[in-house]
């Protein structure tokens, strides 16, 4: 990884730290840290890293956010993105954004190397364990088949917090009702505003009660 500049956004201290000594450890010259999806963004325009290695949850912003942010200004940074979850929605939202490389918390240390490596190429990299993700989206643009919109294309849980959400709930009201932490409504939120493109401060409570008919 000869002169490969790299940032790295995540908002757990340590899963940065460690990335950051695995790369440093395995060739990278400059590195960059920061811990939330906002501060990634103003630093990816600052700095031009080649590469940016950003976790889906994150505060103030999330990767998919930063992600279509960037897509927006054709900012030529080549983005990978770092999630725990499995979720279709969201790997499809990032492809369409022009991730290069989507992978597994589980598996970023046995991938991030052949990922950068694809990457800094100019190709694309999905977990193996994706694989599943990237045939259904490959058989739909293929076939011409509708994709799920709206409130179909969320989860179970997530149709949950958001027809409480119309309801006029509170964040701990529905982490109560239905017996979750509010790290998990937060999350539930993210994800609901990713899939739906949702954007500012209010838009997702008046989606939810725009659209409770239809959850």
């Amino acid at each position: 990884m000869e002169k490969l500049s790299v940032l790295i956004a995540d908002d757990h201290e340590l899963v940065r730290k460690g990335l950051k000594h695995f790369l440093e450890t395995n060739g990278a010259h400059k590195i960059t840290e920061a811990e939330n999806g906002r501060e990634a963004y103003h630093l990816i325009r600052e700095l031009n890293p080649e590469i940016a290695i950003l976790d889906i949850q994150m505060p103030e912003m999330t990767g998919v956010d930063v992600a279509s942010l960037l897509a927006g200004e054709n900012h030529p940074v080549r983005l990978i993105l770092l999630t725990m979850f499995r979720d279709e929605a969201v790997f499809n939202r990032a492809l369409d954004l022009g991730v290069r490389g989507y992978i597994l918390k589980e598996n970023t240390v046995s991938e991030i190397l052949t990922c950068i490596r694809k990457v800094r190429e100019g190709g694309h990299y999905i977990s193996p364990v994706l694989t599943e993700f990237l045939l259904a989206r490959t058989t739909r643009q293929s076939s011409g088949a509708r994709q799920p919109s709206g409130p179909d294309l969320l989860t179970a849980a997530e149709a949950r917090v958001l027809k409480l959400l119309a309801t006029m709930k509170t964040n701990q009201e529905i982490a109560t009702e239905l017996g979750v932490s509010i790290k998990t409504v937060h999350n539930h939120r993210n994800n609901i505003c990713n899939k739906l493109d949702l954007r500012g401060a209010h838009a997702l409570l008046r989606y939810a009660i725009e659209n409770a008919d239809r959850i």
